[in-house]
Order: C-alpha cells, then structure tokens, then sequence
C-alpha cells in the first residue's frame, strides 16, 4: 500500500496494491500492521455504508469530543467527490479544505482523522460508499457546517445538489465554534 500525505496535516490518501488479471482483482482494503506503521494507531469501532444516486451530496459533517471520529473512507462501487474542512483552531490550515475523487476504479482510500468536517458528492449512480469509523455514532454530538459556505468556498462543480433536510440548514464557517 502506498500513503501519501497530503497538504494539509494528518489527512493521509491510501493507494492499495490491486492484483488483476482475466478472473477480476484483489486487493486488502484494510490492514492494521500497515495503517499502524504509517502512524495511524486507530481502534475501528463501526462500520458505515451508503448508496446514494448522482448528485446527492451528504455534508460537511463531524462530531464533537468526546464522540469526535476520524474515518477511513472508499468506494466500492461509483464515484464520489470527497471534501473535508481542517475545523482545529491552532491548525495553520484551518478553514481550508482538501478534496479527492474516491471512485470504484482507483480503489483509494482517504484517512479523515478527528478535527474535520467531512462531506462528498456522488458523481454516479448508485455509489457505494464505505467508511471505518473510531467513535460510534452520537446524534447529541453531531454539527453540520454548510456545504456552500461563501468563506470556505468549496469547489463542489454542482448547482443544486440532493441535500438532506440536515443539510440543507447546516450552519455558516462563520458562526462555528469549534470544539477542536
């Protein structure tokens, strides 16, 4: 596996090594040895999967300490535009974002550790989209920055996207405190 860092501090992108031939491909989509001597000592608590349709986008979501959740995220089956906003106060990119097309055919991974907002866009149907988490889900903790927000200014490529009723009245950059 290859992981390469990204510009932003923490946010890594894992590239599996895939063996294909005429029957199809392989490939490990999780190993614990590999992750841990990358840095990452991470204990996975949940699993969560979603199908979504062309352009329905789900976001820019995190949790709170002390239920905050870093995710290891793929596709198995479409595409997706994969964002997510550095929201750690002391971090010198905070408020910026990073975006990475996650789609069935370069198999590749991204690692969103605690401190960020998370959020994608499915650019086909019937996407599947999985992710590793290291929190379980708390619905008490959970916060929604807008996904459209003027001062983050996510280059998203989409007009109107399918929003959850969430989503939809997800809070401006400007008026979230940040828990991190």
């Amino acid at each position: 596996m290859i992981i390469e860092k990204t510009f932003i501090e923490g946010l890594l992108v894992l590239k599996p090594k895939v063996f294909e031939d005429s029957r199809g491909y392989f490939f490990e989509s999780f190993n614990q040895k590999i992750l841990e001597e990358a840095g990452l000592k991470e204990n996975f608590v949940q699993d969560n999967q979603s199908l979504s349709q062309k352009g329905v986008l789900r976001g820019l979501h995190m949790q709170a300490p002390p239920h905050a959740q870093g995710k290891l995220v793929r596709v198995i089956k479409g595409a997706v535009l994969d964002v997510v906003v550095d929201v750690r106060k002391k971090s010198p990119t905070y408020g910026q974002y990073f975006s990475i097309v996650l789609n069935e055919q370069n198999k590749t991974m991204f690692w969103v550790p605690t401190g960020f907002a998370h959020g994608f866009l499915t650019l086909q149907d019937n996407t599947i989209f999985h992710y590793k988490c290291t929190e379980y889900y708390n619905k008490e903790s959970e916060a929604c920055i807008l996904w459209n927000d003027k001062d983050i200014n996510i280059n998203w490529d989409v007009e109107n996207p399918l929003l959850s009723a969430k989503d939809v009245v997800g809070m401006p950059f400007k008026d979230f405190v940040s828990p991190f």
